[in-house]
């Protein structure tokens, strides 16, 4: 069977490249598809459900004392509803004074990812291999997965947005 010529120039020139082993050019096509068909062989992950649009509009009312912590209150905005589960986001007023004896529990989550952003006010807080850290508004932060951190202080007026995947998760209190 004969060969087909190139077609193109770029065809032609990958083909002169591909053929010159002292180029340095060669070896980039064949980087390139042994990265490709690596790629292509990896096993798929399980199919995530389809996710939608969720619009969420500033209302005071919207605030609940339904989330994991008593001297907080939760906005949700719609995310886990919105992606099945993927993720949550809230925005979390942390309702002062702050009583250090309250909130000042080491403790973890079991999470995949965990971002927290301080929409106002400031939160003093633990993690584990950083120490004690002051957050102001614009402030941000990850937590990996497990790690142990608590809050130590806080303002009177700080909100912040959390964001968490999975949706649902534990929290495990660690004692002294």
């Amino acid at each position: 069977m004969a060969k087909k010529k190139p077609t193109t120039r770029s065809a032609a020139k990958r083909s002169a490249q591909q053929k010159s082993p002292t180029r340095k050019a060669a070896a980039k096509p064949s980087a390139r598809k042994k990265l490709k068909s690596a790629r292509a062989s990896a096993a798929p992950g399980p199919a995530r459900p389809k996710q939608r649009v969720a619009v969420s509009h500033h209302r005071d009312e919207d605030f609940k004392a339904d989330g994991l912590r008593t001297y907080a209150h939760y906005r949700d905005l719609g995310i886990v509803d919105a992606t099945s589960g993927l993720a949550r986001a809230h925005v979390i007023r942390l309702i002062g004074p702050c009583n250090p004896e309250e909130v000042a529990k080491l403790h973890y989550h079991d999470v995949e990812f965990q971002m927290v952003y301080v929409l106002k006010g400031w939160v003093k807080s633990y993690i584990e291999g950083v120490g004690e850290t002051l957050m102001q508004q614009g402030s941000a932060w990850t937590q990996p997965p497990r790690i142990r951190h608590m809050i130590l202080d806080y303002s009177d007026d700080v909100e912040l947005l959390e964001v968490i995947l999975p949706a649902d998760f534990k929290t495990v209190e660690l004692t002294a």
